[in-house]
């Protein structure tokens, strides 16, 4: 790699150390309670005994859920930031998270070696990846043949995609501080296309949080359509947080 990636590597490094620090000040920091956490312990299956990575883990506390259901767990993120505050976080709650290794890593470029894991998690990341199908085979090639992917990534062939569009008409860019620094527009089909060539073979898909943008305000979420699972795994295609669950393909 020569100086130019290895300068933008560190600058977007840099950049999520100082969202992290931000966003975890802000208390507004998205951690084991959030909606595609929550829909991914529907569908995981026993951990104990296994060994699960979280590639991108932010704050570990999906991470240490993982651990206290018996998993060997690693968590890896790009941001030094990150693993500071996770290792602080488990610090103030007796140590729970002490048996969880952590490990800056870039999903582009695992530092694990290849079948080495039986699970990967990876929640709201692939978006925010400069080449995300890189990043999935890497998933795939430090996952053993037959092990699990559980995956979640924005979709936006809905109401949320329609006004993101109404704004690049109007040439509109709205920002948050939970804005990430680098954060692309998917479809579900690209999703299951990009997940598919990657190496892994797709089982099951859901999604979760569907909501109607309005001007000026946060979104309303319409819990009434995730109510029942059946109606929720219809819905999937439309879901704000498209959720997939697939095997890595034989050797």
């Amino acid at each position: 790699m020569d100086a130019g990636p290895k300068q933008n590597v560190t600058t977007l490094s840099g950049a999520y150390d100082n969202w992290h620090r931000n966003v975890f000040a802000s208390g507004q920091s998205a951690d084991q309670g959030s909606p595609w956490y929550q829909l991914l312990l529907e569908y995981l299956v026993p951990v104990e005994g296994k060994r699960v990575v979280e590639v991108a883990c932010g704050l570990g506390g999906f991470a240490a859920v993982l651990h206290s259901r018996g998993a060997t767990v690693c968590a890896a993120d790009f941001s030094a930031a990150a693993l500071r505050i996770a290792r602080q976080k488990a610090s103030h709650n007796n140590g729970r998270s002490s048996r969880i290794a952590l490990s800056q890593a870039d999903a582009h470029h695992l530092p694990f070696a290849s079948g080495a894991f039986d699970l990967v998690v990876s929640c709201e990341t692939i978006e925010h990846l400069t080449d995300p199908f890189a990043a999935l085979q890497e998933m795939a090639r430090v996952c053993k043949p037959g092990g699990m992917l559980y995956l979640t990534t924005p979709n936006y062939l809905n109401l949320m995609g329609l006004y993101l569009l109404y704004d690049a008409l109007l040439g509109k860019v709205r920002r948050s501080a939970a804005t990430q620094p680098l954060d692309r527009r998917w479809l579900f089909p690209q999703v299951r296309r990009i997940v598919e060539r990657s190496g892994w073979k797709i089982l099951k898909s859901d999604g979760t949080v569907h909501q109607v943008p309005l001007p000026g305000r946060n979104p309303v979420r319409l819990f009434f359509l995730e109510r029942h699972p059946m109606i929720r795994r219809l819905l999937s295609p439309t879901a704000f947080h498209y959720f997939i669950v697939a095997s890595k393909r034989g050797a």
